[in-house]
């Protein structure tokens, strides 16, 4: 079975990412073959550069989960044409201390109320992501972006249009090939890891 975590870059109760996630957690996981868990953000502390190197707790979990986990799922809005603080806050914790993200499949999504469907968000968070202390293998080429996603959903939280459904089954798919992929590259996880944790910026 994959286990799959679900991050929301926004803590807005009423993110249609938030309702985007929380579809595809109901689609897709059926106990069996698939499991999403959705992770939140909401408690993690604003990062500030620890001379010890230690985490908080409460990121220490998300770190956690998202190590035991075959893959990512993030869904983000767009800010300004980039990724949500909170979103960037969270990656930072990670990115500096338990490098979790290190060779972890990942699959980008993200719903905006306009007609660009948090593009340049998205393309944003694939540089972030491809940097040497988080290291993610990103899933090339299939973003999910739900446009004018204020009136995507019903009232039950189910996208209504069966094109973007066809294509978010694809996208999902796709992301569960991608995720054994990547398990077939997992002998090089160590050596990785090994070169992220001995690297600092300081020593430069």
């Amino acid at each position: 079975m994959k286990n799959i975590i679900g991050i929301v870059g926004s803590t807005y109760s009423k993110s249609t990412n938030r309702l985007l996630l929380q579809f595809i957690q109901k689609r897709y996981s059926n106990g069996e073959q698939v499991q999403i868990e959705l992770v939140p953000l909401d408690k993690l502390p604003l990062f500030d550069k620890p001379a010890d190197r230690k985490i908080p707790a409460v990121a220490q979990t998300i770190s956690d989960k998202i190590e035991a986990a075959d893959g990512v799922i993030i869904a983000i809005p767009e800010y300004d044409h980039s990724v949500p603080a909170r979103l960037s806050n969270a990656l930072a914790w990670l990115s500096y201390t338990t490098h979790p993200f290190i060779d972890k499949p990942v699959m980008i999504t993200g719903a905006s109320y306009g007609s660009l469907g948090s593009s340049r968000a998205q393309a944003h968070l694939k540089q972030i992501l491809d940097s040497p202390e988080l290291g993610a293998l990103t899933m090339p080429s299939s973003e999910f972006l739900l446009a004018r996603s204020l009136q995507a959903f019903n009232e039950d939280g189910a996208i209504t249009d069966q094109a973007t459904l066809d294509y978010l089954d694809r996208v999902f798919a796709n992301f569960m090939i991608f995720m054994d992929i990547a398990a077939q590259l997992k002998h090089t996880v160590v050596k990785d890891k090994e070169k992220v944790q001995s690297f600092s910026w300081d020593n430069i």
